[in-house]
């Protein structure tokens, strides 16, 4: 079942995103619900999503003058280890959801912190190389933002608060090994909870925090060439104005337009929705 609201966008003044449709998304299954990840095809048909119980699911987004109408799931698995055998409760909340264009996916854990290279068929998921700041992560403070770059880079970085200079480290596996390449500013009480790169470089970071009125949405646009980062802000909600938005996926549509599709975590929570939400940019 699909519900559609309306495109006037609850959030502070921004010159910088157009709110091109919300769509509340529900569905009789066992599987559904709990999404962080999230990737879209290049022409915005095909999602793909990871749950934080394990599941690997792909729907089909249904559109009328590119604004979505309605989605059909084709298929559902779980998540499988290097064993082939489903993944345990403790180490199957994954977060983050990353795929290349030639079809590699990558999978970013909570609770048991780390990445893995994930077979978008079959569900079987590898785990990478780890690095020793990834074990020192508290339990609901893991690698919840996932990324590739342009250039085949894969990034990383925490829901953790900001250190004391007011950054937070980004991570890049590159050569087989996880390096500090930035330290990312996180002013006021945001958290990093989704990421994705355009086809220019930019990192789009999806930040949340939680007030007694509802959730918060922050969306940033980050030059990580420039020294220092530059960061511009392109959307900052009003409490409640979205549900528990986690998942990010940037893309492009028929008019050369870059979207931002989003999507929200219900936590399983019969009083949360699944919602998904999607922005043109404004350049």
């Amino acid at each position: 079942m699909v519900v559609l609201w309306g495109t006037t966008l609850p959030a502070r003044a921004e010159p910088s995103l157009r709110l091109v449709s919300t769509v509340t998304w529900e569905w009789d299954a066992a599987w559904f619900g709990g999404f962080s990840g999230l990737e879209l095809s290049q022409d915005g048909r095909l999602m793909t999503v990871l749950s934080d119980r394990g599941t690997l699911a792909e729907v089909t987004l249904l559109r009328e003058n590119d604004v979505i109408v309605g989605l059909a799931p084709l298929s559902n698995t779980l998540l499988f280890g290097q064993d082939d055998r489903p993944l345990k409760p403790n180490s199957r909340d994954v977060e983050g959801l990353a795929m290349a264009r030639d079809g590699t996916a990558y999978a970013s854990f909570e609770l048991e912190h780390r990445v893995a290279r994930l077979n978008i068929q079959t569900g079987v998921t590898n785990d990478l190389p780890s690095h020793p700041d990834f074990g020192k992560l508290g339990k609901n403070t893991g690698l919840e933002a996932l990324a590739i770059h342009p250039d085949g880079r894969l990034f990383t970085l925490s829901e953790a608060a900001a250190d004391a200079t007011g950054m937070v480290p980004l991570y890049a596996f590159d050569k087989d090994r996880w390096q500090i390449t930035h330290r990312v500013p996180l002013p006021g009480p945001f958290r990093p909870v989704g990421a994705d790169f355009d086809d220019q470089g930019r990192l789009y970071l999806l930040e949340r925090t939680v007030t007694p009125l509802g959730f918060r949405t922050r969306i940033r646009r980050l030059d990580l060439n420039a020294e220092p980062i530059k960061a511009k802000v392109l959307l900052t909600s009003f409490p409640a104005a979205f549900d528990n938005l986690e998942g990010l996926s940037v893309w492009r549509d028929q008019s050369g337009a870059t979207r931002l599709t989003l999507i929200s975590d219900d936590n399983f929570f019969p009083l949360q929705t699944t919602q998904i939400v999607e922005f043109t940019v404004l350049e």
